[in-house]
């Protein structure tokens, strides 16, 4: 793509001032910024009218999850499905690690954070100790899919290498960046990040399959016949991974997904909680979810009472189906560096649009999702703030409740 011609592209699209500052740029610079234009996905930008007209469904208790009690009780029947599939090589996992440290105070990506006290102990290598404990009862390793960020991919490669790879067979582990899509201010009119470069974020949770299709790894589900997909966040530190029982229970409640779930501690707790929408399974985010429902109580227990930790199984086949541009785009209100008036600015405030695809509208899609209740305070330590709830110092309690040395 030419000049002339982005300049024609843009005006067709009311996008020119992205060649705002293109006779300031060396010949380096032009080429780039114009090969940028010219892969920007421009038709994003509709979907802030979109969500303008976008009403929820009726919304409803998800039903009975599938209890602690009974997951005791059932636990050898439900293990045993598990352990066949995952001696079988039909399960994978999926690490979310696109995010930085940035909220505990921390440069580096999330995952590299020392949870240690004693000793160098890092999220990622408590996530990793996890996957272990399975490998060591098939023998088997499964492979795991790491999507990081165009930020920080090179820095968490490099982590793993220096570490080994924390004793994983290194072509398990397959590394792969999260797809990016432009930034807008509230008029759709896209951000320049520098003079030469679009301002560009990552595409929310839910892109996490398109992102690993788009990166040529789907090669790697078809040379290995998987069937499951266990997918699960960085944030949390008692991660149980590729879980047989969680696997297990899934399948045998034929059911196209699951998701691990804990009982909300109180109605404001900020996690989102696994609903019914219209008949579908859906996750209604905390900020989203209206008074009423939010303190509704029956028989002592709140009634939308099941907390997801992001940690869900999802059917392959049934993943395929999502790809296509089948995922809603979502409107998050962010401070955005940009360009203005020949200098990038630093917002204090929300001054524009990314667009998120997100993990609830996956589950939403399969159909059906198993609610599977894991305890609290074995399975659901999140480090999200440097202190207070849900913060490395509240991780570091559960890691020395469950026996972890720090």
């Amino acid at each position: 793509m030419n000049y002339e011609r982005a300049k024609t592209y843009l005006y067709q699209r009311g996008q020119e001032q992205l060649l705002e500052y293109y006779e300031e740029l060396s010949e380096s610079e032009r080429k780039a910024l114009l090969n940028q234009i010219e892969n920007l996905n421009f038709s994003i930008i509709k979907n802030i009218e979109k969500n303008k007209t976008v009403k929820r469904g009726k919304i409803q208790p998800a039903g009975d999850a599938v209890s602690v009690q009974e997951i005791k009780r059932r636990r050898i029947q439900f293990e045993t499905v598990g352990l066949n599939l995952l001696s079988e090589n039909k399960v994978g996992a999926v690490l979310l690690a696109g995010g930085q440290g940035s909220r505990l105070g921390y440069s580096g990506p999330k995952g590299t954070f020392n949870m240690g006290l004693t000793k160098e102990l890092s999220i990622f290598e408590l996530q990793m100790n996890s996957i272990k404990k399975i490998t060591e009862i098939t023998g088997r390793h499964f492979p795991l899919f790491i999507m990081t960020s165009y930020t920080n991919n090179a820095e968490t490669v490099k982590f793993f290498e220096e570490r080994n790879y924390f004793g994983y067979p290194r072509d398990r582990i397959h590394f792969y960046i999260q797809d990016v899509a432009p930034t807008c201010n509230f008029d759709g009119k896209i951000y320049l990040d520098e003079k030469s470069r679009v301002s560009i974020a990552p595409n929310g949770n839910g892109g996490w399959y398109s992102s690993l299709i788009n990166s040529g790894l789907g090669r790697v589900l078809d040379r290995n016949n998987i069937e499951w997909l266990n997918v699960y966040s960085v944030d949390n530190v008692l991660q149980k991974i590729c879980d047989p029982a969680f696997i297990g229970a899934t399948v045998i409640k034929q059911c196209r997904c699951g998701a691990k779930v804990v009982k909300k501690a109180g109605p404001d707790e900020k996690v989102g909680v696994l609903c019914s929408e219209d008949g579908k399974p859906t996750i209604i985010e905390y900020y989203e979810m209206p008074e009423n429902l939010k303190n509704k109580t029956k028989k002592g227990e709140l009634v939308y009472r099941y907390g997801v930790t992001l940690n869900y199984l999802f059917n392959v086949h049934d993943l395929n189906l999502t790809l296509g541009g089948k995922l809603p785009y979502h409107l998050a209100e962010k401070a955005i560096a940009h360009m203005e008036n020949g200098v990038r600015v630093i917002p204090d405030k929300p001054c524009g649009y990314k667009f998120e695809t997100l993990v609830v509208d996956m589950v939403k899609l399969m159909g059906s999702c198993l609610a599977y209740e894991v305890e609290r305070e074995i399975e659901f330590a999140p480090v999200k703030n440097a202190t207070g709830n849900d913060s490395v110092e509240t991780a570091r309690e559960l890691l020395k409740h469950n026996g972890i040395e720090l």
